[in-house]
Order: structure tokens, then sequence, then C-alpha cells
């Protein structure tokens, strides 16, 4: 699933990591890379197992990837006095996750994909409605056009709107709301810990949906398994260390690579591929949000100017 519970708004780096864009933005594509990938195994593994319990193996092989290095580092590294926005993040971050797995088994990767990119544009409503934000009519205006991509995309008709896309939807709103809470973590926090965090609360929280549809994986499925949770685990890991090289905003762009990623994958694994007007309604969704990072980042450049004066 797309990490966008890990971009905190406004400058994200700390103490010696400055002044490092590219090496950012390096990270930020193996993270699109790896994400993309590990969607693409999520169809794949779908075929033998409900996406519900396709999320707890890759919760459970996450947490078993980070578990040697909290061993070796003692569980007094992950001292913490946000265990509370941890577990309320983890509980959002559940919904998401569940929503995205179910999506991506039913409906065209390239196109839920493409959907993801709304994500930002919850978060710019929803800070204005939770938070007090104060969003001026340009950026109201960047989330309208933002939603008229999305209705580009799904063009829907005269005939009942797919429900999926109702699921993909309700995983953008999900996710929006995670990012919400977790503006400040991966900048507190250490990367590593952001991650280990996340098996440690998610494990046991997608057990419960999972033993509604149970099945024994079958010993190939459960490689894939294995090899999906190390796979997202890595896009985790990347795409926290470039929030915490470089601010969110500037990483936006190229976030969106996971949406020509994904193509070159879903045309020659699953024969799928979005026509022209998906191509058309994904850009206006990426540059609606593009402009609202832009706000914002200027908004907090205006913020420090004034705070320094």
């Amino acid at each position: 699933m797309p990490t966008h519970a890990l971009t905190a708004k406004g400058p994200a780096t700390g103490p010696g990591m400055a002044g490092k864009p590219l090496e950012a933005a390096f990270w930020m594509l193996g993270a699109a890379l790896f994400i993309a990938i590990g969607n693409a195994m999520i169809r794949h593994v779908s075929g033998e197992l409900h996406p519900f319990e396709i999320v707890f193996f890759r919760n459970l092989f996450s947490l078993m990837f980070m578990l040697p290095w909290i061993a070796a580092v003692g569980l007094g590294r992950l001292r913490t006095g946000r265990a509370g926005l941890y577990a309320s993040r983890s509980a959002t971050s559940l919904v998401a996750m569940l929503c995205w797995f179910y999506s991506v088994t039913h409906m065209p990767l390239p196109d839920a994909t493409a959907l993801s990119f709304t994500i930002p544009l919850f978060v710019t409503a929803g800070a204005a409605l939770f938070l007090n934000e104060t969003v001026r009519a340009r950026r109201w205006a960047a989330v309208l056009v933002g939603l008229a991509g999305v209705m580009i995309v799904i063009r829907p008709d005269d005939a009942t709107l797919d429900p999926t896309i109702l699921v993909m939807l309700l995983h953008c709103v999900a996710a929006a709301i995670t990012t919400l809470q977790v503006r400040a973590l991966a900048t507190s926090d250490g990367v590593m810990v952001v991650v280990a965090y996340m098996g440690l609360f998610l494990t046991p929280m997608a057990l419960v949906p999972a033993l509604f549809v149970w099945e024994w994986p079958s010993w190939t499925a459960l490689g894939w398994l294995v090899l999906l949770g190390g796979i997202l685990t890595l896009g985790q890991l990347a795409m926290t260390r470039a929030f915490k090289l470089a601010p969110a905003s500037a990483m936006m762009p190229y976030d969106y690579a996971r949406l020509p990623f994904t193509a070159l994958l879903a045309w020659p694994l699953f024969g799928e591929a979005m026509d022209v007007w998906g191509w058309v309604g994904a850009g206006v969704i990426a540059a609606s949000a593009l402009y609202t990072a832009h706000r914002d980042a200027a908004q907090s450049r205006a913020e420090r100017s004034a705070a320094k004066a």
C-alpha cells in the first residue's frame, strides 16, 4: 500500500540531515519502486488468499524482518512518549491497508494507484475541518480540481458505481487521517523506530479480520508473503528515510513515479493498462496535489520567516 502515513508536513529534516535533496530523491524513487512491486505481489497472492489474510501476513513478516534490529538495540531504544499516537495511527493504518489490499485485488492496479494520489487532497480538507488550519481559496480550488480528476479516472455512468471505487476512496480518507495524526513521528523518532512500532501494533490488530476469512496458505504462497513483507518493509524504510532528509512537499513529485512503475508491471503481468482518459485524470490529480504541496511549502516558509522576524 501507499505509505502516505509517514508524510509529515513541513520540513522533515533532523540534525545533520538538511541539504540532501538528491539523496532524498533517490530514496523516494526507491520507495515508489518497492511499493509498485509489492502491489503486484498482492495481486498475485490474492489468487489464493483473501486480501484481509494477506494484510496480516504482510505485517507479520515485516515485523519479523525488524525483530533482529529490535533485539540488537534493545527495547530501551523503542521508548517513546507517543505510544497512544502510535496505537491510534496503527488503527487508522489498518483500515487504510484493508481497503487498499481489497481494492488492488478487485480493480486495475494503475487505476488504484492513480486514485491513491488523492490522499494529499483529503489531508488538506481534514486539516481545515479538524485541525482548524487556514486553507485559502486557491488550495480549496486545487482540492476540487483533484476531485474532478477522480471523476475522469472512474468516469461513472448511469449504472451503479462500482463498490470497489468506494472502498478505494475510503482507503484514501483513512490514509489521510493517519497522515494528520502522525505529522511529527518521522522527525521526532528514528526511521527504524517508526517502522518497528507499526509492525508491533499492526500485526495483532490485523489478525482479527484475518481470522474471519482464514485459510492456511500453501508453501508457495507463504514464500510470496515473506517476500512481500520484505519488499514493503524496504519501501517503508526508504520513504521514511526520504522524509528525514527533505521536506515532504519536496518529495511528493517523486511519489508519482509509482504510477509509471505500476503501469510497467501491470501490463505484462496482468494485461492491465489505463486508457488515455485514465492518464489525463491521473495528471489532473497529480497537478492539483502538487499545487497543494507547493502552497503548504510556501506557507511554511512564510511562517518561519515571520517567526524569525
